[in-house]
């Protein structure tokens, strides 16, 4: 990476942080107009998880910092982000997985982690989401529906997760939650998101095979096929097919699909099914958190519209 486009990053981010500023700045003054009219803060779950993705400008070291009120060095750009004077802060803590390593428990180390896993402008680096804590359970009982929810629901699936608590005055307390989105291998390595896969024929049916598939396939016939010159066009077919034809490769790259195949457990996380799965557990869980405190307050994971209050 050049030094100016290290320059520019570091101005984006310092546009980011200014922005994200305002809108703390805008929210607190949400709050105080809605407390003076008397108004009730709703007890909303989030309807989409957000993801920090380098191809929105966003990056996974400042947003940790940003929800922990820290200062984190990210190693990718060479910025640093410090929300030290933030405020709000009331709890944070890393969990990890059994296969995570012991030193991610440093947010520093996780989040530098992530982003050194990640090569491409647009990689997605995290997954994060926000979450109300009901006003009429104590900070011990958020602690404990946190933990209890992010145990069973992200660490057993293998994620690692950093939830923070944010609390001002009492009036709107909530928790971010941000989560690794690339599993982990038995060992605490990096597993792929997606894997490439290559187009293969045997006796003219074609199919798809990952590098690793292909090594047994290929020993039942199965070829890779490659771009050759055929008069004045250029046609992907097996190896064995152009050598009889006396045909010319014009490239070393073998016909594969788009978007290759996609890590079945990234797909489970990036599935709509999943989110739901997710928003309908918290809700049940806070509900029983609710019940055991006595009070009568409940929450409902379900949208205005699928609830019928729409209109």
């Amino acid at each position: 990476m050049t030094d100016n486009e290290k320059k520019l990053i570091q101005a984006r981010h310092r546009l980011e942080e200014a922005q994200a500023r305002d809108r703390v700045k805008q929210r607190k003054a949400r709050t105080r107009r809605l407390i003076q009219e008397g108004a009730v803060l709703e007890k909303a779950l989030p309807q989409t998880v957000k993801v920090i993705s380098r191809g929105t400008g966003r990056s996974a070291v400042a947003a940790a910092a940003y929800m922990s009120c820290s200062r984190i060095y990210n190693d990718y750009d060479g910025v640093q982000h410090d929300y030290t004077r933030k405020q709000g802060l009331i709890w944070q803590q890393i969990f990890l997985s059994d296969m995570a390593p012991v030193e991610w428990l440093d947010r520093e180390v996780l989040w530098n982690a992530v982003e050194e896993a990640e090569k491409t402008e647009d990689s997605r680096l995290a997954r994060e989401f926000v979450v109300a804590l009901p006003v009429e359970l104590d900070r011990d009982k958020w602690i404990d529906l946190l933990t209890n929810f992010i145990q069973a629901n992200f660490v057993a699936e293998g994620m690692c997760a950093d939830v923070c608590i944010h609390d001002t005055g009492g009036h709107n307390p909530h928790a971010h939650i941000m989560l690794t989105v690339r599993p982990l291998t038995k060992d605490g390595k990096w597993q792929h998101k997606t894997e490439k896969e290559y187009l293969c024929v045997r006796d003219g049916e074609e199919r798809d095979f990952t590098a690793a598939e292909f090594k047994s396939a290929q020993s039942q016939g199965w070829e890779k096929q490659y771009q050759y010159k055929v008069g004045k066009k250029k046609v992907y077919m097996p190896p064995s097919q152009a050598e009889v034809q006396g045909y010319e490769r014009i490239s070393k790259y073998p016909k594969s699909t788009k978007y290759g195949r996609q890590n079945p457990i990234s797909e489970r996380w990036n599935s709509e099914d999943q989110l739901a799965l997710w928003r309908a557990t918290w809700a049940d869980m806070t509900n029983r958190f609710l019940e055991r405190a006595g009070s009568q307050e409940r929450v409902d994971h379900r949208s205005h519209a699928e609830r019928g209050l729409d209109g």
